[in-house]
């Protein structure tokens, strides 16, 4: 239960101060149906994304033919371009409501912004409507990271919060496979017309999204953003409500923890004190994400996107095949945080976030070498691939965990935006461009430059989290970052 001290420092939109035991009661819970229900209805968002990503790559040829929409290359480029562009603006706008709004409204919101955009694509028309509906269907996704990874870390455990935020994360690998092995059946005129089938990838999408809909009605508001908002008596309801379906559930009764914090609840938070919160108070925190962020964007987005062009330039793969060597690739991606994401609970964040960087950036100068002397065939290259991002989607994955949880929680949503959209940026534009460039030139070593490059910033990464990294395994949010409504 929450009791309230009178204090004569309180503001005229701050109230007395609350003692409340709700953060320290949310940490407390065994895993139960109400977290599996919060994981699948919240962590869909990163397969919805592969899906999309990985079928819009698949379907670019196809785009290009005259019996679909005839793009160009530099249009496909565009599209792309367009996605990104919304899905920094979806993170930032939806990031910066969701810490005002609260995070379950934006639960529906962001999802229901995705379903529009993938539906309308499907029916696009010309190249214009195709981008509108594209930004459209970015913006989604972008809210969609902003809301979900701060809500998802405010009704998890916090020993384990590590692993399941990395397992969420990594999620969006199997989105991609799902899209990759989708094309097999989507682009064969055999069983749809040529301008049918990417239609009904992006229709399925929005299909998909109506039943997350629904199940995210059953997942509530996160209690710790009610209780420094002012609305004690629903975060109450909402736990008292999680913890008596556990105890039915397991049959045993639920301890009362007597760590207790002390909250000046507010209605709202201006953007200033949020970006005080972040970049004043916090800035070696703030150079920490970032340098986790951009140089694991970097990396990702350097292969991802131009794998299929190394693949087709030096191996003479057909363009057509391309797409099954994203299977294992994809495997890789997803079993890292499957595997390694306990271990950032017990060994703890700074080991591991250093480790996983170290790993991923040593195999990627490994490889660079090889295939610079021309040792590799695709399948070793594939190989390699699939082993290097075995551990680099942990360390990937870790940067989005670090970001959600090293800043106060009046700020987590919109610093969650912010990063991604940094990381973005750099990966998203950046790196393609580059490696394209790269390749382009028909030389191994010009590419193993480029390579070197994302060594050089794993590296630089893991020395930062070695230097400043912050250590929070099983540790409560509020002992990671004290909110700002804490401080009077």
């Amino acid at each position: 239960m929450e009791t309230r001290e009178h204090s004569a420092t309180a503001g005229p939109d701050v109230a007395p101060p609350v003692l409340t035991r709700i953060p320290a009661r949310m940490d407390r819970l065994p895993w139960s149906r109400f977290h599996w229900l919060v994981v699948v209805a919240l962590g869909i968002t990163w397969i919805f994304d592969g899906l999309e990503v990985t079928l819009k790559g698949a379907i670019s040829g196809v785009l290009q033919e005259p019996g679909t929409l005839h793009f160009t290359s530099a249009e496909i480029g565009s599209i792309t371009s367009f996605y990104l562009a919304g899905a920094v603006s979806g993170s930032l706008i939806f990031g910066y409501l969701t810490d005002r709004l609260g995070r379950s409204l934006f639960f529906f919101v962001t999802l229901a912004v995705y379903l529009c955009g993938a539906f309308l694509t499907a029916f696009s028309w010309n190249l214009w409507s195709f981008i509108l509906f594209r930004f459209i269907t970015g913006m989604g996704i972008g809210g969609e990271y902003a809301a979900i990874n701060s809500a998802i870390d405010e009704l998890v455990p916090a020993r384990l919060r590590g692993r399941i935020d990395l397992i969420v994360n990594g999620s969006y690998w199997i989105g991609a496979a799902i899209g990759a092995a989708s094309t097999v059946i989507l682009l064969d005129p055999a069983i749809f017309p040529v301008d049918v089938g990417w239609r009904v990838g992006f229709g399925v999408g929005a299909v998909l999204s109506l039943f997350i809909l629904f199940l995210r009605r059953h997942v509530p508001e996160s209690p710790r953003w009610l209780v420094i908002h002012g609305r004690s008596d629903e975060a109450e309801r909402i736990v008292s409500g999680i913890e008596g379906q556990i105890e039915k559930e397991t049959g045993a009764t639920l301890e009362e923890p007597e760590e207790t914090l002390a909250i000046h609840p507010r209605k709202s938070f201006g953007f200033g004190v949020i970006i005080r919160g972040m970049f004043t108070l916090y800035p070696k925190r703030s150079l920490l994400g970032l340098s986790l962020m951009v140089s694991q964007a970097f990396l990702y987005n350097a292969i991802f996107f131009t794998y299929a062009l190394i693949l087709t330039r030096f191996y003479h793969v057909p363009a057509g095949k391309t797409g099954l060597y994203l299977l294992p690739f994809a495997l890789g991606n997803f079993c890292g945080p499957l595997v390694l994401g306990r271990f950032f609970d017990t060994i703890g964040r700074r080991q591991m976030i250093a480790g996983t960087y170290t790993v991923s950036a040593l195999l990627l100068a490994l490889t660079g070498y090889l295939f610079t002397v021309d040792l590799l065939t695709p399948f070793s290259q594939t190989a390699l691939w699939t082993v290097i991002f075995f551990f680099a989607s942990a360390a990937a994955s870790s940067a989005y965990l670090t970001v959600s949880e090293i800043f106060p929680m009046e700020t987590r949503a919109l610093a969650i935006a912010f990063f991604y959209s940094l990381g973005t940026g750099a990966g998203g534009v950046v790196a393609p461009w580059l490696f394209g460039t790269l390749i382009g030139t028909g030389s191994r070593m010009a590419v193993f430059y480029g390579y070197l490059a994302a060594v050089v910033l794993m590296l630089a990464a893991a020395v930062i989290e070695i230097r400043i990294g912050v250590k929070a395994e099983r540790i409560s949010l509020e002992k990671v970052a004290e909110p700002l409504s804490a401080k009077k």
